[in-house]
C-alpha cells in the first residue's frame, strides 16, 4: 500500500510516464523483488530529478547570458555613439 502512494506521489511531481509506469509494475511484484528494485527504482528517479534540475539551472544561465550579451551590446554602442561625437567635435 505504501508503494502505491509512492507511485501517485510521484507521479504528480510529473516524472515521465514510463517511470510512473514502472512503478505501478514494481509495486505488483512479489516482496522478495520489489525490495530489489525498489532500490534502482528510487536511483532512476533521483537521476531524473537530478536531471531536471540541472537543466532548470542551466536554462536559467541561459537566459541571464542572453539578458548580460543584450546589455553588453547596449553599453558598446553608446560607447561607439560617444567615441563618433567625441570624435567629430574634435574635427570641428
Amino acid at each position: 500500500m505504501a508503494n502505491d502512494f509512492r507511485v501517485f506521489d510521484e507521479s504528480s511531481e510529473q516524472l515521465p510516464k514510463e517511470i510512473v509506469d514502472l512503478a505501478k509494475h514494481i509495486a505488483k511484484l512479489p516482496p522478495p523483488y520489489r525490495g530489489n528494485m525498489d532500490a534502482v527504482y528510487e536511483r532512476v528517479v533521483d537521476s531524473v530529478r537530478r536531471r531536471r534540475r540541472i537543466l532548470s539551472l542551466v536554462q536559467e544561465a541561459l537566459s541571464q547570458l542572453r539578458l548580460d550579451i543584450k546589455y553588453l551590446m547596449f553599453d558598446l554602442d553608446a560607447t561607439r555613439d560617444e567615441r563618433d561625437a567625441l570624435k567629430d567635435k574634435l574635427e570641428e
